[in-house]
C-alpha cells in the first residue's frame, strides 16, 4: 500500500494538473481510475482539494521549482519526485492537518466519496450508512463510543439504537443524538439539514437542547437559528432518490434544480440569464442527467442552451 506522504503528493498533483494544466476526458478517466483504486486517495483528493478551493495556495505552487534551468537527466526524478512531495505538503499545511495525523490525533477511520461517487458503510453494531456526493465523514475506533463527525456533504443514517451506547453525529457545532431513528444530515456552507425518515433524534448545540424531532421532522440550523418544519413522509423520501441514483424535482425553481445538478456533476450548469432562473420545474433526472436536463430545458421549456467545455449555460 503506497505511503501517506506519496498520496497526498500525487493526489496534489491531480488537483494542480486540473485546474492548471490542459485537462482532458482521458485525464478525467485517469484521475477517477486513480481514485477508484484505494479510500486513502480518495480521501486525500477530496481534502486536499477542498482546501484549495478556500484559500487557494495550491496557485503558488506553479513557481515552487525554477523552470528556466533543466536539471541534468539523471537529477529530473529526484527533482519531480521532491516537488510533488512538496506540493502535497503545501497544500496540508492549509488544511492544518494530513489525513494521517487526523487519523492518530482523533482516533477515527476517514472516509469519503468524490463528485457523483456514493459509499454504504456498515458498522459493527449493524448499523448502516451510505455517503452521498463529494462528502467526507469520520468514525471514532473507539470501542465504548459509538459517534461520528460529518465534515462534508450529506450521509442517510440507519442505526441500531442502543440506550446505552448513543450513536452521535457532530457536524459544523451541533451533536445529533440518536433516539432509534433512521435520518440524514446534510452539511452546507451556510446551514445544515436534518431530515427524520423513523424514529427521533435530539439536536444540541454548545450544550442547550432543541425540541426532539420525530418522524416527518426537518431541521434547518443556520449559524443564527434552528427552524422545524414537518413534511408528509413522501416528500423526504423524494429527496433520498440519490440512494438509487436519481434526483427527484417537484415543482422546483431552474436554479435550485442546477444547483443540485451540480452536486453530483463535473458538468456545471450555469443560469445565465437571471429571467429564468424561477421557472418552476418537475421530473425525475438519473443524477448524472445533465445533457437530459438540458434537453428539456430546450425542448420543453424554449430556453437556449450552450455547451462549453464543461459548462452548460442556460438562457432566453
Amino acid at each position: 500500500m503506497t505511503g501517506v506522504r506519496e498520496i497526498e503528493a500525487r493526489a496534489a498533483e491531480w488537483i494542480e494538473r486540473r485546474h492548471f494544466g490542459q485537462w482532458s476526458a482521458a485525464d478525467q478517466s485517469e484521475l477517477d481510475t486513480w481514485l477508484a483504486q484505494e479510500i486513502a486517495h480518495r480521501v486525500a483528493f477530496v481534502r486536499l482539494n477542498s482546501s484549495w478551493q478556500r484559500t487557494g495556495r495550491l496557485a503558488a505552487l506553479r513557481g515552487a521549482v525554477p523552470q528556466a534551468v533543466q536539471p541534468p537527466r539523471s537529477e529530473r526524478g529526484w527533482s519531480r519526485l521532491f516537488a510533488r512531495v512538496a506540493a502535497g505538503f503545501a497544500v496540508v499545511a492549509a488544511i492544518g492537518a494530513s489525513t494521517a495525523y487526523y487519523a492518530l490525533r482523533d482516533n477515527t477511520t476517514t472516509y469519503a466519496t468524490t463528485i457523483g461517487g456514493r459509499e454504504i458503510l456498515s458498522l459493527a453494531d449493524g448499523s448502516q450508512i451510505e455517503l452521498n456526493t463529494d462528502t467526507v465523514l469520520r468514525v471514532s475506533n473507539r470501542t465504548d463510543r459509538r459517534e461520528v463527525w460529518l465534515d462534508k456533504g450529506e450521509a442517510y443514517f440507519h442505526i441500531v439504537h442502543d440506550a446505552a451506547h448513543p450513536f452521535t453525529v457532530t457536524a459544523q457545532d451541533r451533536r445529533i443524538t440518536d433516539l432509534g431513528t433512521e435520518f440524514t444530515v446534510r452539511r452546507e456552507s451556510d446551514r445544515l439539514k436534518i431530515a427524520v425518515l423513523e424514529g427521533r433524534v435530539q439536536v444540541e448545540e454548545n450544550a442547550q437542547k432543541s425540541p426532539v424531532l420525530t418522524a416527518g421532522d426537518t431541521a434547518i440550523a443556520t449559524r443564527d437559528r434552528v427552524s422545524i418544519a414537518r413534511h408528509v413522509p413522501h416528500k423526504l423520501v423524494k429527496e433520498l432518490a440519490w440512494r438509487r441514483g436519481m434526483i427527484v424535482f417537484d415543482d422546483v425553481t431552474l436554479a435550485a434544480a442546477a444547483a443540485e445538478f451540480n452536486r453530483y456533476n463535473h458538468t456545471q450548469i450555469i443560469i445565465a440569464d437571471p429571467s429564468v432562473a424561477q421557472l418552476k420545474i418537475a421530473g425525475t433526472f438519473p443524477i448524472n442527467g445533465v445533457k437530459g436536463f438540458s434537453d428539456l430545458t430546450r425542448h420543453v421549456l424554449g430556453l437556449r442552451v450552450e455547451t462549453r467545455d464543461q459548462q452548460i449555460s442556460i438562457s432566453r
